[in-house]
């Protein structure tokens, strides 16, 4: 008798589409869904799953949200009651150095990234609002429930997806909470986790996804939200910037969004591809946040949220295959953010869009458990495939000139590309992964940060604290170690343990103390779900499962 039979048979619910993830494509795949089948008088049954707590629980982005996809989806939005209020009304790019700041004119910017018409927004309760739409539509959604494992049928297409069973102790046994999870099998399944969703991981590798894509690259954001003085908020401002206190290699650049109710917006992006592994993706946030022309907006304010989240870099060359035989791959799964707009979810959207579309399609033909590939083709030639390809060099020169060659670069490629429709750079490849980057730590500059000062920097706990992150205490480690022999001779002893630094929630440390010294310890209950142990552990040695369903953080407004 296997493992899985000793717990008991899970229960079974059979639907015409599960919709894996809460996000913008989840819910606007059943949406659409329900909009066509309504369309054709037809019933359709629609099941969304989502791993948080609630609708949006886990949702964390800047945001700045082009409503373009937003118009076509759901018209009428303008004449109700929604969470987009905060039209943008001004765009400011700065350069940082140590000490000073240079505003660059609005004028050298390509138009695309020109954010007026564009909203400020909560990117969480924008997917709240979304998921009372699509539930008075008939879609089920449940949160809560984190799908941990893929079904397929006896052709091998994916046929639905599994929760994971709940009130498993530590010890891996059930304990008196013990619930077993259940099966959603579906016709077609959609997958729209996020970035480096765990079970998007698992398709792209059995299913070879990305053997014609270059590899996949990726950021980290980290944000916090802050009620600021009245007299320091300027409703609808957007400022982004570069620079300091990043060095000219490493590339990354921070966002301030004025939203209403005087709250601020700061965020801190650092590509995952940095090379000194004694680089802190969170202290270089709090850092950044000392400059003098951005420290002056946060004193006298109260920061009310934190979070982090991984964000999908690389682009249209390292979109993989998004179809497999019984779904497709949504939004951040399929990597549609683009880079340096920083805006993902109008992208999420469409192709939520589109994969609804092909799904009904099939249905309509009598289908079930095929792969639609034609949704390969379709994205490419829509709002996505335009919107990629216009700045898929954008990242590749950045990182292969560094920060000031390679932005110009990029700006240029972005100009000609718009003006002229071609690249005199053609379409860039990569280069490496994000976890084959580091340097030895011997050969790296140790970076000593200063101490945070509790006004507008803090310390790493104090801010998990504010992300409401929990996590049943008695439940399995679901950061998974493959061989941690190897993560003591690589990543302590090469690397002096890098994981400390990039994890921006403190789950990893190695203590030094005792007899079996050094340890690697796991405080999982710290993790906050942005995956990036997943992307930037140097051996590839660390796995991100999805913990007991409603674990997690809360954000209650990210």
């Amino acid at each position: 008798m296997s493992e899985q039979d000793a717990l008991g048979e899970r229960e079974s619910m059979e639907v015409d589409v599960v919709i894996v993830g809460a996000g913008p494509a989840g819910l606007a795949a059943a949406i659409r869904l329900m909009q066509i089948a309504g369309d054709k008088g037809e019933e359709l049954s629609v099941v969304v799953l989502e791993k948080g707590s609630e609708v949006g629980a886990h949702i964390l982005s800047g945001a700045v949200i082009d409503p373009v996809a937003l118009d076509q989806l759901l018209p009428e939005w303008r004449d109700e009651e929604t969470p987009i209020k905060t039209a943008v009304t001004d765009d400011h790019f700065l350069v940082l150095g140590p000490a000073g700041s240079m505003r660059l004119p609005n004028l050298f910017m390509p138009k695309l990234m020109n954010n007026h018409g564009n909203y400020i927004v909560s990117l969480g309760n924008v997917c709240r609002w979304l998921a009372e739409k699509a539930e008075a539509l008939g879609v089920e959604i449940y949160p809560g429930f984190a799908a941990a494992e893929l079904l397929y049928d006896e052709n091998g297409s994916v046929a639905g997806v599994a929760t994971g069973d709940m009130g498993i102790g530590r010890d891996g046994k059930p304990n008196a909470m013990f619930t077993r999870g259940m099966e959603l099998r579906a016709k077609y399944t959609l997958i729209g986790e996020g970035a480096r969703g765990s079970l998007a991981k698992q398709l792209i590798e059995k299913f070879d996804l990305d053997k014609d894509s270059d590899v996949p690259k990726f950021g980290i954001g980290i944000k916090e939200l802050w009620q600021v003085d009245p007299e320091k908020h300027r409703l609808g401002l957007v400022q982004h910037s570069f620079g300091w206190p990043l060095d000219g290699k490493t590339g990354g650049g921070s966002f301030l969004y004025h939203l209403e109710d005087n709250q601020v917006a700061v965020g801190f992006v650092l590509h995952l591809n940095y090379e000194n592994p004694w680089l802190s993706p969170f202290d270089e946030f709090q850092r950044f946040k000392t400059h003098p022309a951005i420290r002056e907006t946060f004193e006298g304010g109260k920061r009310i949220s934190y979070g982090a989240r991984a964000i999908t870099e690389g682009g249209y060359q390292s979109v993989p295959k998004l179809s497999f035989p019984g779904g497709l791959l949504m939004g951040c799964s399929a990597g549609f953010v683009n880079v340096p707009r920083i805006k993902g979810s109008h992208n999420a959207m469409f192709s939520g869009m589109l994969a609804a579309e092909e799904v009904m399609a099939a249905i309509g033909r009598g289908e079930a458990h095929t792969e639609l590939a034609n949704y390969d083709t379709a994205w490419r030639n829509s709002p996505i495939g335009e919107d990629l390809h216009k700045v898929r060099n954008a990242k590749p020169l950045w990182s292969k000139f560094g920060t000031w060659i390679g932005i110009g670069l990029g700006g240029l490629d972005m100009w000609t590309n718009e003006l002229f429709g071609f690249s005199f750079f053609g379409t860039m490849k990569h280069g490496k992964r994000d976890s084959d980057t580091l340097k030895p730590a011997k050969d790296c500059k140790k970076i000593d940060y200063p101490k945070p000062d509790g006004v507008v920097s803090f310390d790493k706990l104090s801010s998990v604290f504010l992300s409401n992150t929990n996590h049943e205490e008695d439940q399995p480690i679901h950061l998974k170690v493959a061989d941690m022999a190897l993560q003591k001779s690589s990543e302590h002893d090469v690397f002096e343990g890098p994981s400390n630094r990039y994890c921006p929630a403190g789950v990893y440390e190695w203590v030094e103390e005792g007899e079996d010294a050094p340890r690697f310890q796991i405080n999982s209950q710290n993790c906050v779900h942005c995956k990036t142990c997943d992307i930037k552990d140097p051996n590839r040695n660390i796995t991100w499962t999805v913990p007991e369903g409603a674990g997690g953080p809360n954000y209650p407004n990210m």
